[in-house]
């Protein structure tokens, strides 16, 4: 099948069907409503908008999120719009079927209704980046410039998009860094179509800076600061946000991300096919064979990490799974990788090249002229004297287990601050894993979660 075969069958499935939007379009029309009447029940300066995909029209079929955005006026201080903000979000909220309080860079309020996820999130009702003044302000100028922009290539971005969620590289947050839906819409909008886009891997990375909104001449000096503050932090990819110029938009991005599309884009230019948007479902296999099959070893480390969210608690895994192959190669064992997350409970997975290793321990005798001096002697292999005493060298086998107890004893691993109490707590497994972590094992062990190969 060629492209343009393939990119309709997709089309069918990620295209909201008539009957899909018009139940968003009364959701957002009873929402718009309701947000208006309770504004003005409680007397308040604030225009309701909506941002996101659903408000750009280029939302994925059966993906509803609603983001609807409280803006108050700028004049008013940070504590009030904070106070005011989520008071008015939650009187909102109790219309609706369900609500909790969420925590950002302010409280905002996370509700549900007729089966939608919407989020009530106070702003500042900014014109311009100047006026900005908490890190959300900005999503307002994010939709007014992509609807002002996108010209009619909405099915071009959902296409972008389910393509990233299907090679494993959609998602700005800190554990994915991957690409964000306004990066997907920038890069479609900046060069017209999906394919495009594909076609532009290489050439993207090559250039390196992208500036839809010309903000190297229209502010040069403060566009330039940007770029070589991203630059020297080796980022993949400089996307001077369209309405901001101290922005990269690509800054969470990273080179593995980054890489897996690149190497896809061109796999799926040469020989376009459905599974690179809707993957088969990851290969399965036995870590156990893994295992067999390279002669390495699994060591596992279990633990509760508490009510974390995933966010922080991901950085905080790959800290201590560095720490843990800093400390065990002073050690003698040869890390060969690490892979963490979680699952019933959060893991640190780290393949080493041995399970035990000899030292050489100085074993002190007794004094040289006694029966059990001679018995020493007999059956060491090195014997030296000091003073009257005899002394020999004593080889002895520690497992790697004994080895990580005692360096967590003695706080010689770089962990997580945030949950070095729990690691010590690990449960520490040799070449086993508990039934929930089988798959990930395999994964890990076989390096199919990153593979880069069909």
């Amino acid at each position: 099948m060629d492209h343009g075969e393939i990119i309709q069958g997709v089309l069918t499935r990620v295209r909201p069907t008539e009957e899909e939007r018009a139940f968003i379009e009364k959701l957002m029309n009873d929402l718009k409503t309701l947000a208006e009447e309770t504004i003005e029940s409680l007397d308040l300066d604030v225009r309701p908008y909506f941002v996101g995909s659903l408000a750009k029209d280029t939302y994925l079929a059966g993906d509803h999120d609603v983001d609807l955005f409280l803006a108050f006026s700028p004049d008013i201080p940070l504590e009030e719009l904070r106070e005011k903000g989520l008071e008015l979000g939650k009187v909102i909220a109790e219309k609706l079927d369900t609500y909790e309080i969420a925590y950002a860079e302010h409280p905002y309020v996370r509700a549900r209704y007729r089966g939608v996820s919407v989020d009530l999130v106070p702003c500042y009702d900014v014109g311009s980046w100047r006026d900005v003044r908490t890190a959300v302000d900005r999503s307002i100028l994010h939709n007014r410039w992509v609807l002002e922009n996108l010209n009619g290539r909405n099915d071009e971005v959902r296409l972008l998009k389910r393509f990233l969620k299907g090679i494993n590289a959609y998602g700005s947050e800190i554990y994915i860094r991957g690409f964000s839906g306004y990066l997907a819409e920038i890069l479609v909008i900046k060069y017209g179509s999906f394919l495009d886009v594909l076609e532009k891997a290489d050439f993207m990375l090559r250039q390196k800076i992208i500036d839809p909104a010309n903000w190297l001449k229209r502010e040069h000096e403060v566009a330039m600061k940007t770029v070589k503050r991203e630059a020297e932090a080796d980022k993949p990819l400089i996307v001077i946000d369209p309405v901001d110029p101290r922005r990269n938009v690509a800054a969470n991005l990273g080179w593995e991300k980054y890489g897996r599309f690149y190497f896809k884009a061109g796999q799926f230019m040469e020989s376009p096919r459905e599974e690179f948007f809707f993957p088969k479902g990851q290969k399965r296999g036995s870590y156990l064979s893994e295992l067999r099959r390279k002669g390495t070893h699994l060591v596992t480390l279990v633990f509760d990490a508490g009510e974390a969210v995933e966010d922080v608690l991901l950085p905080q895994l790959e800290r201590s799974a560095g720490g843990f192959e800093k400390a065990l190669s002073r050690e003698g064992f040869n890390v060969l990788g690490w892979n963490v997350g979680k699952a019933k409970k959060a893991f640190i997975m780290l393949e080493l090249d041995r399970r035990e290793r000899e030292r050489v321990r100085i074993k002190p005798g007794p004094e040289f002229f006694t029966e059990r001096g001679r018995d020493f002697y007999r059956k060491n292999e090195r014997v030296w004297l000091r003073g009257k005493r005899l002394f020999a060298e004593k080889r002895v086998k520690e497992n790697v287990i004994e080895v990580i107890t005692e360096l967590l004893e003695k706080n010689q691993v770089a962990l997580g601050k945030g949950i070095r109490e729990a690691v010590k707590e690990a449960d520490v497994l040799l070449n086993y894993v508990p039934k929930e972590l089988e798959d990930e094992a395999y994964l890990f062990l076989s390096r199919e979660k990153w593979n880069l190969k069909e």
